[in-house]
């Protein structure tokens, strides 16, 4: 089983010899470490629907062949751009071959901006939590701080890591997001995201790691969780 982070919100994830990705944002991030046309994998998970998220997922999916887990409405529009879809809403669990996937809420807006200058709704925006054999894996998505973020930690156990924005303006700044590990979400590992990707959202991540009473693993793009 392997966590690994790309950039941006960008986390791949292999587990069962499947292989999975997050919110593959690639062309356009210049953290990546990624090259969409080196991209293997069988999954495409989506938080929500802006474009930093979506990102190149209809290239990775119609080249791999992947099938895209997304919520209800933004499945509909990767299923109307010619993916497989499977759509998931907000509480919903339901078991793959790789593991457990299950989306949980996350404060934040889901639009996705067309070439032709429409946008398209894309539902709520979401947090997903990884069940990948023994491990669970929260990333909490784009979101502001919300209190239900303890009852998330409390019905699902403790987390072994949560990756967790700290950019500011979009979402969660640092302190913030101090508040969020150490008080609600309380993973063993924490990891920023979100974060030094455009001028808006520029933060240092080591204040947040300095400031955490919990282990924090601040990654380079291609590095892999360290678990305990």
């Amino acid at each position: 089983m392997k966590v690994s982070y790309h950039g941006h919100s960008v986390v791949q994830f292999e587990n069962n010899g499947k292989k999975g990705i997050i919110d593959p944002f690639i062309n356009g991030n210049e953290l990546t470490d990624l090259k969409v046309e080196d991209i293997v994998v069988d999954y495409i998970l989506l938080t929500h629907g802006h474009n930093d998220h979506v990102g190149d997922t209809v290239e990775i999916a119609k080249k791999n062949d992947a099938t895209v887990i997304a919520p209800f409405e933004l499945a509909n529009l990767m299923e109307s751009k010619g993916c497989k879809t499977l759509p998931m809403g907000i509480g919903g669990k339901k078991e793959y071959d790789f593991g457990g996937v299950k989306f949980v809420h996350a404060f934040h807006s889901s639009s996705f901006n067309e070439n032709d200058g429409s946008v398209s709704y894309t539902g709520m925006p979401t947090g997903i939590i990884l069940f990948l054999g023994d491990k669970k894996v929260y990333h909490v998505g784009d979101t502001g701080l919300f209190g239900d973020m303890k009852l998330i930690s409390d019905i699902n156990g403790a987390f072994d890591v949560a990756f967790v924005p700290i950019g500011g303006n979009f979402t969660m700044d640092v302190s913030d997001a101090i508040i969020a590990v150490d008080e609600f979400i309380k993973p063993k590992i924490a990891v920023p995201v979100h974060y030094n990707t455009f001028p808006p959202i520029e933060q240092d991540p080591e204040v947040f790691k300095k400031g955490l009473k919990t282990e924090c693993q601040v990654l380079t793009p291609g590095e892999s969780v360290q678990f305990k």
